[in-house]
């Protein structure tokens, strides 16, 4: 597993295919600062809550100058499903293989009901317009998370 980013790290530049039929990169947000979020799966009651929770707070997030990339592993189709169903007009991008999730270190080990198995690490990234980590959040709750991460980053 890749070591958890920190503040003061690059973060990893990726290029992924996006609800709409596109493709988004890390890229195409450079000089601002971006919300990048992993959620282990679309339509699921927690990845729901944390997704309207960010839609809902786009307005605030934008005005302090911050944009909002979501990540998960889902294929495409699912995540423009979801992206209709649920109004969410920030970008949602697929990575099926992980590679994008292990780069970012949210992707590992997880315990649940007394399993372990590899799976995805509900995780917020935030970078700078230089494209550098300026916090790092991992094993995140879906529910309160974006309410929790805008006091962190001081937004009201």
């Amino acid at each position: 597993m890749t070591e958890r980013l920190v503040p003061g790290d690059t973060a990893p530049a990726f290029t992924l295919p996006n609800a709409t039929g596109g493709t988004t990169s890390l890229a195409d947000f450079a000089s601002e600062k971006t919300v990048v979020y992993f959620y282990p799966a679309a339509s699921t009651p927690g990845c729901t809550k944390q997704a309207c929770d960010f839609r809902d707070s786009l307005a605030s997030l934008a005005g302090a100058g911050y944009q909002v990339v979501g990540i998960s592993p889902d294929p495409v189709a699912k995540l423009k499903k979801f992206a209709q169903q649920e109004g969410l007009t920030f970008p949602l991008l697929a990575d099926e293989d992980h590679a994008v999730a292990e780069a970012y270190a949210a992707w590992g080990e997880k315990k649940n009901y007394g399993k372990t198995y590899e799976g995805l690490i509900r995780s917020t990234i935030v970078v700078d317009g230089d494209g550098l980590v300026t916090l790092a959040q991992y094993n995140v709750r879906a529910t309160g998370h974006v309410a929790k991460l805008r006091r962190d980053l001081e937004i009201d």
